[in-house]
């Protein structure tokens, strides 16, 4: 197993048919996920396309994830918890300032992700809103606020995707507080 050490990115490239296990090391850590077409990087995740074509907010097992384009990217094939999320975007130095107050804020899961992409020619510019694995945000049905709650994932859980495409794929282990429970660990991950 590949280990994500706490608050840091990676990425790779995966081929169309390969499958992808992301594991919940220690629990209550997310991991920011993000891909592109590896023959055309203006092709990326949608979570726009993706949530109207599922008809749901809840992605789970047997959910597809589109592109951009509407071109499968891949699907989940098997997942021990069941709630994730694909609202927030990826934290960042300005969400810390903004959300929070930081003064010195650390450059968050997209910073790690612009570092991790940039060999493959993806600018920070391109990074879209991620599906963050094993992330909670609830939904307030009146208002429709947004709420950052601890992951339901525990040490050992996992999801498994299977690429649709050959893809570059980005992947965190998230440097928000909120969203792993204020404190931060690694992410596992094996291609297999």
């Amino acid at each position: 197993m590949n280990i994500i050490p706490p608050r840091s990115g990676v990425a790779f490239t995966l081929k169309k048919g390969d499958k992808l296990q992301v594991y919940d090391v220690q629990g209550e850590q997310v991991s920011d996920f993000i891909c592109y077409n590896l023959q055309d990087r203006t092709e990326y995740l949608s979570s726009g396309r993706t949530l109207d074509y599922a008809e749901t907010l809840f992605l789970t097992k047997g959910h597809v994830f589109y592109s951009n384009r509407s071109n499968e990217m891949f699907q989940i094939i098997e997942d021990t918890v069941g709630r994730h999320d694909f609202l927030l975007a990826p934290c960042s130095a300005e969400m810390f300032r903004i959300t929070y107050g930081h003064t010195d804020p650390h450059h968050g899961c997209f910073g790690n992700l612009k570092g991790a992409l940039a060999e493959y020619g993806i600018s920070g510019d391109t990074i879209p809103t991620c599906f963050n694995i094993f992330m909670h945000v609830d939904v307030n049905g009146e208002t429709g606020k947004l709420s950052v709650l601890p992951p339901k994932s525990k040490a050992g859980d996992s999801i498994t995707l299977e690429a649709k495409m050959d893809l570059i794929v980005g992947m965190t282990a998230c440097s928000a507080g909120m969203s792993n429970n204020f404190s931060y660990k690694p992410i596992g991950y094996e291609i297999l």
